[in-house]
């Protein structure tokens, strides 16, 4: 084996999870892709860049037992318990060949194929061995349809029944449950009968070592008699087999085995791992590994992997020291695989707890070069210590865990080459990160600088009611998604952006300046944030676009440009009363001017019955929508209406979004009293907190003297003895970007290169049931129309942090996984109804036009339990980042 010191060999890190409804029994990966047999007979496809599934391939009637990829990467066998081998094409999944025996094989449990003689060796239930030589394919006769398993009368299920008859047949099963691919019939002369005392639970094929000159191969076979056999395989003869030696050491069942040069390993019934020298063939080492069968052996990176009933897994090193140990799975470990992707090294395991798990074994061969250290594995890496500070900033008991991540954050950035500082905010609130990424110098002209805005800070998430599948603060990969507080709001986009520059600056490839402004009072208005930056304005210096990254795609499956941002006035009025908190049967009168009463019939004055807002003046500035931006809406109304005609007729749609996007509204968030809840009291206080969201042409200056001026007219005109307050919690002006302008255009190029044709598949949101529309208790109907949710745009899908893998409704095309030859499309153009504070102030302040990059999902639930960011849009987010960071000055 190779030479490793084992004792200096990092502890596996779990990389991802993915969870199916059914148990893994097999595993297979060639390049990228992992394939996985699944109990329902279903091979599933998994990209191991993104952890998505990218096909579903109903294979057998039973459960798949086995994968094999060829060396070549043509094929993948599967084998299953319908007593079926079928051959699949690797380029794009098509059904090849489906290769059956004529006698009753039972389960075929595994199979093993030669290249060099186009054969296929399979190991069945019935204790035989047996081969087709897939060169010869043509010559045979042609199939007897009625020898093929499908036909045949099973022994038991198609016994006869009471007065002699069998159970009828509906219809043919091959009319029903149609072979994949052409089917070939294994000659009744290709079989080894009895070729162990047992199952034939595994096999591989090796080099001859008795052979060192030539490329001859020999079959070693694994049975439930406990013997390991060694075939020669005849090259003129259609690869027929002979028994060449058996290995023996006990009676426990030999259920796998795993090849590492000329060294064997086998997993038995006991939970020992043999160790052959296939040279001399004697046993080198019994390894007492586990206390339970192992199910699942795998060699790779010098180091040799055991996968137990128990779900446990050992890490050995060389020497057969064990490294490592871990609980992998919940039961069964019932398959594992070593893979090599996107300069990662893998274990993978599945098991019949319906996961499977991909582990990260570390570096085992060669140092990363410094542009290797800041690909997507580094990027994971950082997100997942940034997420792991509880960056809360609405609380104070989390001051000094925001303190520590902001440092870690301004460190990060200084091991990346960038020049950084930590800007002070007023009253002690969380610091702004500065960083700046230099430019390489041009003689031409001074170089362009580009600012990009994010935050650290989260929303709380204590999980008292135990709601998160996982810890919020400990990232965790899961179905292709990452999930933990933060990783979508902000902190992944802020990672994408950061990742992106250092890899420019690692390839030379950085011609302009990219500033960084990272702020830790995001979530609670930017409190600080505005004076800093004055105060630190040449530092910062001029600045020529502004980026930011912080909101989510309209839907789950078509990636977005924000131009257009509401504005927000919030504000909490309370009323209160001169006297304390009172019984109302012991003091309640109209004579008492009450506090919620009064609370009440002021509120009323600021909206109409249909929801419109009653403050004076308030829609004048409300600019009306132009013919261009009709067509936004009206294109992106067509789209989601040709994806789910339950959305009703475009045009509504079309208005719904502007009810949305580009018209203001009122709200009422809450209101509390003073007092006991649940009691007869008459509150001394009532409080309510409400906000304003306004559109471009509006300021909040403006819209917070109206909104104080109606309540104080209401409040005069209820002749109460009562006190009122109006405070102006915080505000934020609206935004209007230029779709039309350079940043926008190079956004727009970047997102079609990187997310590529019209027809590529993506795997959006498990689709809920569509809620129905409830009557009211008086039978009649809401009059007032509603408008869309983002929930409903995205089919209401509430995806749950480890949601099994879906089935699709229709099974995945294998042809599908070819890019369909369509042209580029453009990324939707979208204004959304939220307020991000600091947008507009630093167009002012810079005099530089700002542009937004959704990056998430529309159901990433940010600021909700279990928020997610999936892979894929993290890492094509890094990708549109470079492109504009690196085509940017050139426009």
């Amino acid at each position: 084996m190779p030479a490793l010191n084992g004792r200096d060999h990092p502890s596996p890190t779990l990389f991802h999870k993915v969870k199916n409804d059914k148990s893994i029994l097999a595993l297979a990966v060639c390049d990228s892709r992992l394939f996985a047999g699944t109990q329902a007979g279903e091979i599933l496809v998994w990209s191991l860049d993104t952890c998505e599934r990218i096909a579903s391939i109903k294979a057998h009637l039973h459960s798949v037992l086995s994968l094999y990829v060829t060396k070549d990467k043509r094929f993948l066998f599967s084998s299953g318990g319908d007593a079926i081998v079928n051959v699949w094409c690797l380029d794009d999944l098509s059904a090849l060949y489906s290769i059956y025996s004529t006698y009753d094989v039972g389960d075929v449990f595994c199979v093993a194929y030669s290249a060099a003689l186009e054969t296929v060796y399979l190991g069945s239930q019935n204790t035989s061995i047996q081969w087709f030589d897939l060169s010869d394919k043509d010559n045979r006769p042609t199939p007897d349809l009625l020898r093929h398993p499908f036909n045949r009368n099973h022994r038991f299920f198609d016994s006869t029944g009471p007065g002699g008859a069998p159970t009828p047949r509906f219809a043919s099963a091959l009319e029903t449950r149609s072979p994949k691919g052409q089917m070939l019939e294994i000659d009744s002369r290709n079989i080894v009968q009895y070729a162990h005392n047992g199952y034939v639970y595994c096999m591989l094929l090796a080099h001859d070592p008795e052979e060192e000159d030539s490329d001859e191969e020999v079959l070693i076979s694994g049975g439930g008699d406990g013997t390991i056999k060694i075939w020669s395989l005849e090259t003129k003869n259609g690869g027929t087999i002979s028994k060449l030696k058996t290995l023996r050491s006990g009676d426990d069942s030999v259920l796998t085995l795993a090849l590492d040069d000329t060294f064997l390993y086998s997993g038995r019934v006991n939970g020992d791992v043999n160790v052959w020298d296939l040279e001399t063939c004697q046993l080198l080492r019994r390894v007492e590994a586990h206390s339970t069968d192992v199910l699942a052996l795998s060699v790779g990176h010098g180091l040799i992997f055991s996968g137990s009933a128990n779900g446990t897994v050992k890490q050995f090193d060389p020497q057969y020291e064990c490294l490592h140990q871990w609980q992998a799975h919940d039961q069964l470990i019932l398959a594992s695989v070593m893979a090599d992707c996107c300069g990662k090294q893998m274990y993978v395991t599945g098991g019949n707890d319906g996961c499977i798990v991909v582990w990260d074994v570390g570096e085992t061969k060669n140092e990363p070069t410094v542009l290797e250290s800041t690909k997507n594995d580094q990027l994971l890496q950082s997100l997942s210590q940034l997420v792991a500070f509880r960056t809360v900033s609405s609380k104070p008991q989390y001051a000094q865990e925001c303190r520590r991540g902001a440092s870690w954050l301004k460190n990060l950035f200084k091991d990346l080459g960038a020049d950084t500082e930590m800007l002070i905010t007023a009253d002690s609130m969380n610091p702004v990160i500065f960083a700046r990424f230099k430019g390489r110098d041009t003689a031409s002209e001074p170089s362009r600088r580009i600012l990009f805005y994010g935050h650290y800070d989260v929303v709380p998430a204590e999980d008292k009611e135990q709601t998160w599948a996982t810890d919020p603060f400990e990232m965790r990969g899961v179905n292709g998604y990452l999930y933990g507080r933060g990783i979508s709001d902000n902190k992944g986009p802020v990672m994408a952006a950061v990742y992106a520059v250092a890899e420019l600056v690692a390839e030379k490839d950085l011609d302009m300046d990219v500033v960084f402004l990272i702020e830790g009072e995001e979530e609670c208005g930017s409190r600080g944030f505005e004076a800093a930056i004055k105060q630190k304005k040449d530092l910062i210096g001029d600045i020529d676009w502004i980026l930011l990254a912080n909101s989510y795609w309209l839907d789950d499956d078509y990636p977005c440009l924000t131009y257009g941002l509401r504005g927000v006035v919030h504000a909490t009025v309370q009323v209160t009363s001169e006297r304390p908190d009172l019984h109302s049967g012991v003091d309640g009168s109209q004579k008492i001017s009450e506090a919620m009463k009064d609370l009440i019939n002021i509120l009323a004055v600021l909206s109409n019955n249909d929801g419109s807002v009653k403050i004076p003046g308030f829609y004048e500035p409300v600019l009306r929508p132009n013919r261009v931006e009709d067509k936004r809406y009206a294109a992106i109304s067509k789209m989601l209406v040709a994806r789910d005609p339950g959305r009703g007729d475009a045009s509504q749609l079309a208005e719904q979004l502007k009810g949305r996007w580009r018209e203001p509204s009122l709200t009422v968030h809450r209101i509390t009293t003073s007092g006991p809840p649940g009691s007869s009291v008459i509150p001394h206080t009532a409080t309510a907190t409400l906000s304003t969201r306004l559109v471009p042409n509006q300021t909040t200056a403006v819209v917070q003297e109206a909104l104080k001026k109606v309540l104080q007219s209401a409040f005069a005109g209820l002749c109460t003895t009562n006190k009122l307050a109006i405070t102006i919690d915080h505000a934020a002006e609206p935004w209007l970007g230029d779709p039309e302008n350079t940043i926008y255009r190079t956004l727009e190029e970047a997102v079609v290169n990187v997310w590529g044709p019209a027809g590529h598949q993506r795997r959006g949101s498990v689709p809920a049931a569509k809620p129905q529309l409830k009557a009211l208790t008086n039978g009649t109907t809401h009059a007032r129309r509603e408008l869309g949710t983002s929930a409903s745009l995205t089919n209401g899908s509430d995806h749950h942090s480890q949601a099994t893998a879906e089935s699709p409704s229709s099974p995945t095309s294998p042809r599908s996984l070819k890019a369909t030859l369509a042209p580029s499309w453009k990324p939707l153009y979208i204004r959304e109804g939220g307020s991000i504070p600091a947008i507009r102030f630093l167009e002012q302040e810079f005099g530089a036009p700002a542009a937004h990059l959704p990056c998430g999902q529309a159901s990433d639930k940010a600021h909700l339990d279990n928020e997610r960011l999936r892979l894929s849009n993290l890492y094509k987010s890094k990708d549109i980042f470079k492109r504009v960071f690196r085509e940017l000055p050139s426009k």
